[in-house]
C-alpha cells in the first residue's frame, strides 16, 4: 500500500475541532471552505499524517480514511452493520484468506466490504439481496471502495434459500443479516461444509430465540452461542479520565454455531433450563400455581 497520496485516493481532512471532511483527489481539483480553498495538487505525493493548509490559513490533518470511516460516511439504503459488529463477525466466524462465504442480505454493502477484505483474492463472497434498491447502493459502495467490482464477489437478486445445491457450490461460512434467518437453517445444512460456521445478525430477542431454537431442532449444528457488542469511548485530558457521555450501545445480537459432520449427533448439553423457559408442563394444573 502506497503511504503517499495519489490521484484517485480518498483523503480524510480533520480540522482542529475534530470535524471530518472527505475528498477524492483529482488533477486540478479544488476543495473550498468558509476560509479559503485547498488545491488537490498540493496534497499529491504527501505522506499520510501531513498538515495541509487552505489559502486563508485553515489547517487540516490529512489521512487516508480507515474502513470504519468509509463505512460510516458512505451512502446507505438499509441500516449498515456497524464497524464494531463487522469486526466481531469477521473474527468470531474466523473469516480469512481463502474462505468461501455466503452472505444474505447485503444491505448497503458495509459487511460485504469487510468480508471481501478478509477473504482476500483466494477467497470468495457470494451475496444475496431481495431488494433491488439496496443491491444498487451496495454495488456502488463496494465498487467505490475497491476501485471496481471485485472479481471474487457475486451479487444475486433473490432469496438465499435458492442458492444452487451442488458439490461445487459449497461454503465455509454463512453470514445472515435478515429478518427471518431461521428459515435458512435447512439450506445451511445442505451447502455448509462440515466444521463451517453459521452466523446470524439479528436485532431483537424474539429473533434471537427463534434462530436458537431452529438451530437446536435441526440437530445438524453445535449448541448455538449468542452475544452482543457494546463499545464505550473514553475522554482523557490530563487527570480528567472518564467515559464519554454517548456510546455505541446495542445494535444487534450475534448467534453462531458450527456444522457437524454428516450423520453425527452432538451430545446433549447437561444443564437445567431456567424456570418458565419453555412454559408450564401440560399436566401441571392451575391450582398448583396458587400460593400456599
Amino acid at each position: 500500500m502506497n503511504p503517499n497520496f495519489s490521484y484517485g485516493d480518498r483523503v480524510q481532512l480533520t480540522d482542529a475541532k475534530g470535524k471530518l471532511h472527505t475528498i477524492t483527489l483529482k488533477p486540478g481539483g479544488e476543495w473550498h471552505t468558509h476560509k479559503g480553498w485547498l488545491s488537490h495538487d498540493d496534497i499529491l505525493n504527501l505522506p499520510q499524517g501531513s498538515v495541509v493548509e487552505t489559502t486563508a490559513g485553515l489547517k487540516f490533518l490529512a489521512f487516508k480514511p480507515l474502513l470504519a470511516d468509509y463505512v460510516l460516511s458512505m451512502p446507505r439504503g438499509a441500516t449498515i452493520v456497524y464497524p464494531k459488529d463487522a469486526a466481531i463477525i469477521v473474527g468470531f466466524a474466523d473469516v480469512g484468506p481463502g474462505t468461501r462465504v455466503l452472505e444474505a442480505g447485503v444491505g448497503s454493502g458495509a459487511l460485504t466490504i469487510s468480508l471481501l477484505r478478509a477473504v482476500g483474492e483466494s477467497g470468495s463472497v457470494a451475496s444475496f439481496e431481495r431488494r433491488e434498491e439496496f443491491a444498487d447502493i451496495a454495488r456502488r459502495n463496494v465498487s467505490d471502495y475497491f476501485g471496481g467490482a471485485p472479481g471474487n464477489w457475486s451479487l444475486t437478486m433473490g432469496s438465499v434459500q435458492d442458492v444452487p445445491r451442488s458439490p461445487e457450490n459449497r461454503f465455509d461460512r454463512i453470514i445472515l443479516d435478515m429478518l427471518a434467518p431461521w428459515e435458512c437453517v435447512g439450506m445451511a445444512d445442505e451447502v455448509l461444509e462440515a466444521g463451517g460456521v453459521l452466523l446470524a445478525y439479528v436485532a431483537t430477542t424474539t429473533q434471537l430465540s427463534a434462530m436458537a431454537e431452529a438451530i437446536k431442532e435441526s440437530g445438524r449444528f453445535t449448541e448455538p452461542e449468542s452475544s452482543e457488542t457494546l463499545v464505550r469511548a473514553w475522554h482523557h485530558e490530563g487527570l480528567a479520565v472518564r467515559p464519554v457521555h454517548r456510546m455505541i450501545g446495542h445494535t444487534g445480537f450475534l448467534i453462531q454455531a458450527r456444522r457437524l459432520a454428516p450423520g453425527v449427533t452432538a451430545p446433549l448439553r447437561r444443564r437445567r433450563p431456567s424456570k418458565g423457559a419453555y412454559g408450564l408442563p401440560e399436566e401441571e394444573s392451575a391450582a398448583d400455581q396458587l400460593p400456599n
